[in-house]
């Protein structure tokens, strides 16, 4: 039988497809996730390239320099590399990694607190230690206030008076010349997207009832 133009494509097309390299794996793959937690190069390269913009996207939000959200995503993994053998393979990476990397944060957090706070001239006296906020509190009020710094000007104004200088609606409508309902409105529209913003220190309910 003679050999179609037809025929001929579709050896082409066939031997494309098989020369075609296999896809990358993905963090997705067990394989990948066991063989990182076993330490392997490869696997331990494609986790990164994997996490590395999300990671680094979780610490921005958490850490108002960005070199300091770099240095984080590094020493995300570099902790998540040397505590891979205590790694659940079954269980998926991106939770237990961005665990990791909220850790980070946090203790970036307190160490510059506790360096910008620090009163060298009095701290070894007792008469004048005085106890402060717990570093939990600390985070929870510095996320309030950095999330209220990003409000839109208008919102913004209005939450830091009612919130942090303790006007009420009426007052807050006088100091800015505005009528009550534009107060309202836009007071309601800031609440809203703080509440969108903050969700992440949501208490889940079953640690209420514990």
């Amino acid at each position: 039988m003679a050999d179609t133009t037809m025929d001929r494509c579709a050896r082409r097309i066939a031997a494309r497809r098989d020369a075609a390299p296999a896809p990358a794996p993905t963090p997705d793959d067990a394989d990948v996730r066991r063989r990182f937690r076993d330490g392997d190069p490869d696997a331990v390269r494609a986790v990164y390239t994997h996490f590395s913009r999300p990671l680094y996207s979780l610490c921005r939000s958490h850490l108002a320099d960005a070199e300091q959200a770099k240095d984080a995503v590094q020493q995300t993994f570099l902790q998540a590399w040397r505590a891979a053998p205590s790694y659940d393979p079954d269980r998926p990476l991106a939770p237990w990694l961005f665990q990791i990397g909220r850790r980070v944060c946090i203790d970036r957090f307190r160490r510059e607190r506790a360096a910008a706070e620090r009163l060298d001239d009095h701290e070894r006296h007792p008469a004048l230690t005085v106890a402060g906020p717990s570093m939990e509190r600390s985070w929870i009020v510095w996320e309030v206030r950095r999330a209220i710094d990003e409000l839109p000007a208008a919102g913004r104004e209005i939450i830091r008076l009612l919130h942090l200088e303790g006007y009420t609606v009426e007052q807050v409508a006088a100091h800015l010349a505005l009528p009550i309902g534009t107060v309202k409105s836009r007071s309601f529209r800031a609440h809203r997207k703080l509440v969108a913003v903050l969700d992440h220190l949501r208490v889940p309910d079953e640690a209420l009832v514990a």
